[in-house]
């Protein structure tokens, strides 16, 4: 029966994408800044709300956090409203962290989405600043964001690509180690599992000790064309290191993309990984 209830949905998609030409997408969509005092700099956050945020009272929406959103918003904003017009996904409201300008980008994320401070092996310069951009999402700009939207706070995903998957890791790290589930979601696309001597392998043993009792969700991600040292490997290492903890509460996705390089997983990994969490077409 479900595999005919899903075939009739996929034979309704051309009908459905076709009207929705002619119903052009609404998109409340804003951008403002944000002083963090744990970080001590502005960061420029972009938030999209559902199509109907604003006739339904009643509703509360997961709310998706999206670092590099620089980069990331501008694309990934009508990709998730066209995915929730034609019912690929239910509405979610998608918040984008940035600084504003591209080269800012490049120098700060380096900045805040490293913990601990680099190595000499690393061959970049990091001052580790991670845990205070931890500090400034979870502690200032949810509490904001949450004070005035109506927010769903046990449907909330934390997505990154490269450095920023390195990040979503160290934050479910952080927040389990600080005995709380602010984000059960994660999408880590082509973490940087190399840095600081592979810091984050201890993720698995660490979250088996602290035993969290809520349901965690990650999904994890690399393109077939990545190095295989330095990407490819170590996530395929980290997820058998997770399947041996056999965490209880944890539901792991790992995806090798063919053919994709480091740059091309970011969309399809968000994408992908808020199917995983949110769409009642994919079963988990």
């Amino acid at each position: 029966m479900e595999n005919n209830t899903l075939l009739v949905w996929l034979l309704l998609l051309p009908v459905l994408g076709v009207a929705q030409l002619n119903r052009p997408a609404t998109y409340h969509t804003t951008i403002r800044e944000y002083y963090s005092t744990a970080v001590g700099d502005t960061f420029t956050v972009a938030m999209q709300l559902p199509e109907d945020y604003h006739s339904d009272s009643d509703q509360r929406y997961p709310i998706v956090l999206l670092v590099d959103g620089d980069f990331y918003f501008p694309s990934m904003a009508p990709l998730v409203k066209q995915h929730e017009m034609t019912g690929l996904l239910p509405p979610v409201i998608l918040v984008g962290i940035g600084y504003g300008d591209f080269k800012k980008m490049d120098s700060l994320r380096v900045r805040d989405f490293l913990y601990p401070q680099s190595l000499e092996s690393d061959e970049i310069k990091a001052s580790g600043g991670g845990l205070n951009f931890f500090k400034f999402i979870s502690t200032e700009l949810l509490p904001q964001l949450e004070g005035e939207l109506r927010v769903d706070t046990a449907q909330r995903t934390l997505m990154g690509h490269s450095f920023g998957g390195y990040f979503a890791l160290t934050a479910m790290l952080q927040q389990a180690q600080e005995g709380k589930t602010i984000f059960s979601n994660i999408v880590a696309a082509s973490p940087s599992l190399w840095y600081h001597d592979f810091y984050l392998n201890q993720l698995p043993e660490k979250l088996a000790s602290l035993k969290p009792d809520t349901r965690l969700n990650i999904v994890l991600t690399a393109g077939s064309l990545e190095n295989s040292e330095w990407t490819v490997d170590p996530i395929y290492n980290l997820t058998m290191a997770f399947k041996n903890q056999n965490i209880d509460s944890l539901y792991l996705d790992t995806f090798i993309y063919n053919f994709l390089d480091h740059m091309d997983t970011g969309q399809l990994s968000f994408i992908k990984g808020l199917q995983r969490f949110y769409s009642p077409l994919i079963t988990q």
